[in-house]
């Protein structure tokens, strides 16, 4: 008799890999960034991508990832305190998405290219908000602040393409309990289950 996991288990196991794809990735792309390009003032980001795609499987779980992202980010480049604040909780503005998930439905979302990049972007621009916020609360001044716009933009262009590869990959970028009951369905058609 086959094991199965239950619903929990599976959340636990999708949010720790996408966890794990977050750190590394966030890591990586930090750390080549400082060595191959010290000077630049620009950076790269996969955080809001990933926390898109996390926001849409299990809804406000993406929060972890939001402030992971952020964490990992000022981890690798050496980062204050202050700053480690500001990302990490400027990145939760990020669930603010969550109200125009939940109008508009997931599968809508996912179903146009458009919204699907619109969504990305929405995150990422929440992000980028928060932090400014959280950094102008903080002390910083309005140039400051803006420059966690303008630094990020990099980012915006990375956000709308791994979204758009995403939406298009069977399961990715859509609810899990929506994903799972659609198999469960298709299993039990072919007499699977």
């Amino acid at each position: 008799m086959k094991r199965q996991l239950s619903f929990r288990q599976y959340r636990a196991i999708d949010l720790v890999l996408f966890a794990v794809i977050l750190g590394f990735s966030e890591y990586l792309l930090v750390t080549s960034a400082s060595l191959w390009y010290p000077d630049q003032l620009y950076t790269v980001s996969v955080t809001a991508a990933l926390t898109a795609i996390v926001l849409m499987r299990w809804g406000p779980w993406g929060a972890l990832h939001a402030a992971l992202g952020g964490a990992v980010f000022c981890l690798a480049s050496h980062g204050s305190l202050r700053q480690l604040l500001i990302y990490c909780a400027g990145n939760l503005l990020s669930l603010a998405v969550l109200f125009p998930l939940k109008r508009l439905g997931g599968e809508r979302i996912r179903g146009s290219g458009f919204l699907t990049v619109c969504f990305g972007l929405a995150v990422l621009l929440l992000m980028q908000l928060g932090r400014a916020l959280v950094a102008t609360a903080t002390g910083s001044s309005f140039q400051t602040a803006l420059g966690f716009f303008t630094t990020d933009a990099l980012s915006l262009l990375f956000t709308g393409v791994i979204l758009w590869i995403a939406r298009r990959l069977d399961g990715i970028f859509e609810n899990q309990k929506h994903y799972l009951l659609r198999v469960h369905k298709t299993e039990e058609e072919k007499g699977g289950f």
